[in-house]
């Protein structure tokens, strides 16, 4: 069953010294901010390397490597992105193999006559300790034909599933009815093989005039994917509109529904679709109303933050906060705000190899911060 979020206890900050302080009735939860990294051009996702540094993508279409001091270096020879509106150069993660193949995966908006799509490129990392970083073979291993014209919705995050397969959201690239067109990548989540083909087992394969690579349709904006650590299972999170932002569980061949259902409204004000229910496709298992513009995610496995294991963290754009969701099995019990008073977008959200909680504040003058509890 659908549960709305409830009001919760949030943090507040003493400015000088970055301690965020639980409310009395959560004291436990009291941490500090270290700040690894500023002055990042509107970053929008971070990877962790071996060697205790960093990938860190810009907007524009700059990666940058830090070292474990938060050092940068921009990586050479990258690809050309169409960096507009919410285009540009979006996730990035490593190989499963990456201590033997270097190899990392980027998702980025590109552009062509057509408009621009979002595409998946992979490349190999060269130099990793050393400055003067750069990609060797990169090559574009899938292009999306959600093209439009404009710089809405492109999505986009990637997640490798425990098989191997790798998973990749695409935005509706503002045009929601294509979300519901099986021959149309816009508004879906695929699964590729980690060359970018179809992977064997999806939904579609068969099916005259469908996509092989989708996995399921009805998304809007999922800009949050990750795979559940205790299940193997990929969730996502998507922007509704004016409200309706979505958890979700993927499953494959499944119709999660926009634009004909949401739990949001049109920033008109008016109805979107046919409701918030229909048979043939899919509830959320949570949502948020009003929205609050979710971007990047995270499971908490670490005993870093003993009293938040088992919980999922999502990153607020709008709502400038880091929101905290308690987890039963698949259903979400509880939800706290939480760096509030911060007073920053938050992009990315990650647990790194080292057990702490990562996020990358939105703006152009980003920073990468770690959470210490």
């Amino acid at each position: 069953m659908t549960q709305k979020p409830f009001v919760s206890s949030t943090f507040s900050a003493i400015a000088l010294a970055m301690v965020f302080t639980a409310t009395p009735a959560a004291a436990q939860s009291t941490f500090q901010l270290e700040t690894v990294a500023e002055g990042l051009s509107y970053p929008w996702s971070v990877a962790f390397l071996p060697d205790g540094g960093y990938l860190v993508t810009e907007r524009d279409g700059v990666l940058k490597r830090l070292d474990a001091e938060g050092r940068q270096d921009v990586v050479k020879d990258m690809p050309e992105v169409f960096a507009q509106g919410q285009g540009g150069l979006l996730d990035i993660v490593l190989s499963p193999d990456f201590e033997t193949d270097s190899t990392i995966y980027m998702t980025f908006s590109q552009g062509s006559p057509e408009g621009a799509g979002t595409s998946l490129y992979r490349a190999g990392l060269a130099d990793t300790r050393n400055p003067g970083t750069a990609l060797v073979g990169g090559e574009t291993i899938f292009r999306g034909n959600n093209k439009a014209y404009g710089g809405r919705h492109f999505g986009s995050r990637l997640a490798f599933a425990p098989d191997g397969n790798l998973f990749m959201t695409l935005g509706d690239r503002g045009d929601g009815p294509r979300a519901q067109d099986p021959s149309d990548h816009t508004g879906s989540v695929l699964r590729l093989t980690p060359d970018g083909d179809p992977a064997p087992g999806n939904p579609f394969l068969d099916q005259e005039g469908a996509q092989p690579e989708i996995w399921s349709t009805g998304h809007r904006n999922p800009q949050a994917a990750a795979i559940n650590p205790w299940t193997g299972a990929l969730w996502t999170v998507e922007h509704g509109a004016r409200g309706g932002d979505e958890v979700n569980i993927p499953e494959a061949g499944k119709n999660y529904g926009w634009p004909v259902i949401s739990y949001g409204r049109h920033y008109s004000g008016g109805k979107i679709g046919e409701g918030t229910e229909k048979v043939g496709m899919e509830q959320p298992i949570h949502y948020w109303d009003p929205s609050i513009a979710p971007s990047g995610m995270a499971f908490v496995t670490s005993d870093r933050y003993p009293d938040w294991q088992g919980n999922l963290l999502v990153g607020a754009l709008r709502g400038q906060h880091l929101a905290r969701l308690e987890l039963d099995g698949d259903r979400v019990v509880g939800e706290e705000k939480l760096l509030t008073d911060l007073g920053e977008r938050i992009r990315d959200v990650r647990q790194g190899p080292d057990g702490y909680i990562y996020i990358l504040t939105d703006s152009d003058d980003g920073r990468l911060i770690r959470l210490l509890p």
